[in-house]
């Protein structure tokens, strides 16, 4: 993993049951923003290295940070 990331891991519910995904985040971009969601529904370097379906994320949180 690229020093300055952070491994997300996201719960997303698919066809009535769930799974894991985990994808990385520049830490620089989690620092702008009080909550993880706001991080990856609002910021733009995330945003142009993923797309969240924010209506099937159950839930999102840190794994870990390099």
């Amino acid at each position: 993993m690229t020093k300055g990331m952070v491994t997300v891991r996201l719960v997303l519910a698919d066809g009535g049951g769930f799974h894991d995904e985990e994808v990385h985040v520049p830490a620089a971009s989690l620092a702008g923003y009080d909550r993880l969601i706001d991080c990856l529904r609002e910021d733009p370097e995330v945003l142009k290295r993923l797309h969240v379906d924010v209506e099937r994320l159950s839930a999102a949180y840190i794994v870990s940070r390099s």
